[in-house]
């Protein structure tokens, strides 16, 4: 029994460091901005950057009425958010904004889109959790957060 033991604190010692915290906050990272890229290669024509698909005007105006926004205005806000944002968090510059304004848009999604316990259990709470992982933990250290700290000097809030 204390070989088994001996075993468990050695391998939980080994994963517990810096270096796996920072791949689990990168793969977190990614995970996040991969949902909502996702939904942004749906917005846009396809083969462009920007270039809205004019369907999805349609779609808010229709599909979205809970919005408080027109779609005049929320769709292009919600191309560039979901273009932006994962691009932010996937190089890690400017995480913990990225990952908080990502979860403001899941809240927003919840209450004004989709208000179903469905829909919170199977997508948004998902989200919000990803999200909470990068606000309070940060980046990680494969960052560019982490690196300019280092450039200036100083401790980073966000590294």
């Amino acid at each position: 029994m204390n070989n088994i033991v001996t075993l468990w604190q050695r391998l939980t010692a080994a994963l517990s460091g810096a270096a796996i915290e920072s791949i689990a906050l990168f793969m977190v990272r990614i995970a996040l901005a991969g949902m909502f890229w996702l939904s942004y290669e749906t917005k846009v024509v396809e083969g462009t950057l920007l270039t809205i698909d004019p369907t999805q005007y349609i779609i808010f105006e229709n599909e979205f009425t809970g919005l408080p926004l027109s779609p005049d205005i929320a769709v292009p806000l919600t191309v560039f958010a979901e273009f932006t944002l994962p691009i932010l968090l996937l190089a890690g510059f400017a995480s913990r904004l990225s990952a908080a304004a990502l979860a403001v848009m899941a809240l927003v999604i919840q209450v004004f889109v989709f208000p179903t316990w469905a829909h919170f259990f199977g997508w948004d709470l998902t989200v919000l959790a990803l999200a909470a992982i990068i606000i309070s933990r940060g980046p990680g250290a494969i960052a560019l957060d982490k690196v300019i700290a280092l450039a200036i000097g100083t401790k980073s809030v966000e590294a």
